[in-house]
């Protein structure tokens, strides 16, 4: 039976319905933030709980995350570490920034999360520095697309051995993946950040469809 728009839609909803129940904070945070002006791009609630399962899985006490919007993921992933656990994330929007703040003191993990307010690409090269390599545990890029190669280097020094490397979209937004090469940037570069991230042997790669795909990469 092939997959059609409709019948993928039915199944992330069924997947948020079973594996991405959240507590009242997070099923109303993203309402609030759309009515504040931020974009309906967060990821999904059966995204925030894989990610928060994966982060749990590695141990992490140590999370740097690219692309923070409203802090949905945000929320899930600082969620996972412990009371001394550290999670930066890299915002270069004002108003997202501001928003997610108030989100993490809501929620109660702004003890333990801090926005970078700068862009990926300036940031990532100085956290290289402030925290050193194979210094973090889960780097998880979320942010502008065609970047993501570029961010690949930087995300590869910092995790330590053991490591998980996630992304997000790497099957698109709004079925890149049935475009051929060179008719969208983001595509082309989702798709040069998947097999570079396969091709490299410092890491084991697997992707999982779910709902725009979901990138997990450990660090050898």
């Amino acid at each position: 039976m092939d997959m059609t728009p409709q019948r993928w839609m039915n199944t992330c909803t069924y997947l948020d319905d079973v594996f991405g129940r959240a507590d009242e904070h997070l099923e109303t945070l993203m309402e609030r933030a759309i009515a504040e002006g931020i974009p309906d791009i967060a990821v999904s609630s059966s995204v925030g709980r894989f990610l928060n399962l994966l982060a749990i899985m590695s141990g992490a006490r140590t999370i740097v995350e690219v692309g923070t919007l409203a802090g949905y993921s945000g929320i899930w992933l600082a969620r996972a570490l412990p009371d001394n656990g550290r999670f930066i994330t890299i915002e270069p929007n004002e108003l997202h920034a501001n928003f997610a703040q108030r989100m993490f003191d809501e929620a109660k993990v702004a003890d333990r999360a801090e926005i970078r307010r700068s862009t990926g690409l300036a940031e990532l090269p100085k956290l290289v520095e402030e925290l050193g390599p194979n210094s973090v545990d889960v780097v998880f890029l979320d942010a502008i697309k065609t970047e993501y190669p570029d961010y690949m280097p930087h995300a590869r020094t910092l995790l330590r051995p053991g490591g998980l490397l996630i992304a997000d979209n790497v099957l698109g937004a709004g079925w890149w993946i049935d475009m051929p090469e060179g008719e969208n940037p983001s595509r082309d570069a989702a798709d040069r950040f998947n097999r570079m991230v396969v091709d490299d042997p410092a890491f084991d790669t697997a992707c999982a469809p779910i709902r725009e795909g979901v990138l997990v990469a450990r660090k050898r």
